[in-house]
């Protein structure tokens, strides 16, 4: 893990999880170029190439770039390259290139078309030509450069010490970005979808079709609102809404609650654990009283790592996010519970790779905000919730810390949307749960529901069936509601 965290979120909606890999809510993932550096001889070049893909597949594929403003508010900005792949399309007749949104924000497009999606991104070509966007901030033109890196002492992971470490390292690294010549006020969702439009006019396309998951959702639906006429279908997965970037507390609850329901399915974890949130509840309350100090290592050298119960909040908050690791949490916090904190120790490196604050992440979740109405509610539920405020951090924790960068409530408004829509969901998504899906999917007026029953946030790649269901959608098919279903998880005890 590198210290310049990309963001919390960019790994859950990007390649599946690694276990061990503990894929907490904040996550590093790599670090961008320094802005005003001289590019280096390897930063690639437009034009033909072979494309590697995931388990070693390579098919031909084009690099294009393009140029944007960095602030289009600004008369003076800078101008930024923004970087895709064009997998060029099989069909006689293509259709509008068909645009993926990678989720994070901070997850690569291209990087998205190399991991297990990458058969989706072949298979669509029956279509139309498929665009895997490295959107600004991102990719191999990022433009920010790594924050400042984490130096020992490290802080408590508890509540309030990490909140105030890591509004401190946003600040250092916001005065360090600026001096540096980063127009950080550039980086938002609104400025990102008209680079999208700008993506079509380089293409040089009447409209485009929009494929994407989780935050490339949120993207999307500012798309539609500033770009809809120049957009034709719309597929989208794990739904992340306008005013979504920190989710309710209470329904990650209710997310717990189908998960505690699960246990039944096996008498021996059932008899282990007859209430799993209240299990989970007692483990965070106990040790955000009394951290646990376990040997880490920073740089090399040993380090003093104190885990309150807010780490563990954090660590579930990663966990929920597929089945696959949604499964190692009833023996995580059984182990927990009797003390044995050493059960943590394959995750150490990642608790450490929490300390680093990624620009364009920091900078988009910023701007793209809370409503204050929102906020109070997240606030008042947080209090009871078992996960606490825990879910997307460092978000609502940093609000106030960089002022003037929010978009306002004008951008949180939802919409009404009459583009063709397939909307896929998977029952078992902690990180965008099914309850406030249907807050988005409400806005769509003209779509299709894939609901895959056990999958995860990774539903795109999830079950076998629903990259023929793109295929059709993207190919014109009208279509109607579908469920798929997956066998249930098998929850583990050691």
């Amino acid at each position: 893990m590198t210290h310049a965290s990309l963001h919390r979120r960019a790994i859950l909606a990007g390649a599946a999880l690694t276990l061990p890999v503990l894929a907490l809510p904040v996550s590093a993932l790599a670090q961008n170029a320094a802005p005003h550096a001289a590019p280096p001889a390897d930063l690639p070049k437009a034009g033909p190439f072979r494309f590697k893909g995931w388990r070693g597949q390579e098919v031909d594929a084009e690099r294009g770039i393009f140029e944007v403003p960095e602030d289009r508010r600004d008369p003076g900005s800078r101008r930024i390259k923004l970087s895709y792949v064009r997998f060029p399309s099989t069909a006689a007749r293509p259709g509008p290139p068909i645009v993926y949104l990678a989720g994070g924000p901070g997850g690569s497009g291209v990087g998205a078309a190399a991991g297990p999606r990458f058969p989706i991104f072949m298979a669509l070509r029956e279509v139309a030509d498929v665009i895997a966007f490295d959107q600004r901030g991102t990719g191999a033109f990022g433009a920010i450069p790594p924050g400042p890196a984490p130096t020992a002492p490290l802080p408590t992971f508890t509540h309030d010490g990490l909140t105030r470490y890591f509004r401190d390292d946003l600040q250092r690294a916001w005065v360090g970005w600026t001096r540096a010549g980063v127009a950080m006020r550039g980086y938002n969702t609104e400025q990102s979808a008209d680079d999208l439009d700008d993506l079509r006019r380089h293409l040089g396309a009447e409209k485009i079709d929009l494929w994407g998951i989780s935050y490339g959702s949120h993207l999307a639906l500012s798309v539609l609102k500033r770009h809809g006429d120049r957009v034709g279908r719309v597929a989208l997965a794990s739904l992340e809404g306008q005013d979504q970037t920190v989710k309710r507390p209470a329904r990650i609850d209710a997310y717990l609650a189908r998960v505690d329901a699960l246990l039944d399915a096996d008498p021996a974890v059932r008899a282990a654990i007859p209430d799993f949130p209240t299990l989970m509840r007692r483990v965070h309350a106990r040790l955000e009283a009394a951290p646990v100090s376990l040997t880490a290592r920073l740089d090399g050298a040993p380090v003093e790592l104190r885990l309150g119960g807010f780490a563990i909040q954090l660590m579930a908050g990663g966990l929920i996010a597929n089945p696959r690791t949604l499964v190692m949490q009833p023996a995580l916090y059984l182990a927990l519970d009797a003390g044995k904190t050493d059960v943590l120790a394959p995750f150490l490196d990642e608790f450490v790779g929490l300390l680093g604050v990624g620009g364009m992440s920091s900078a988009m979740d910023l701007a793209s905000g809370i409503s204050p109405g929102k906020l109070a509610v997240v606030r008042r539920e947080a209090r009871q919730a078992v996960l606490g405020d825990a879910l997307n951090f460092p978000m609502p924790h940093v609000l106030g810390a960089i002022p003037g960068v929010d978009l306002g409530d004008g951008f949180r408004e939802p919409i009404r949307i009459d583009h063709p829509a397939l909307l896929v969901a998977g029952t078992l998504d902690g990180r965008t749960p099914l309850e406030e899906q249907e807050e988005v999917a409400a806005q769509f007026r003209r779509k299709a529901r894939v609901i895959v029953e056990n999958a995860g946030h990774n539903v795109f790649e999830a079950h076998p069936d629903v990259q023929a269901l793109l295929v059709r959608f993207f190919g014109g098919e009208a279509m109607s509601d579908v469920r798929l279903s997956l066998p249930p998880p098998k929850f583990q005890l050691g």
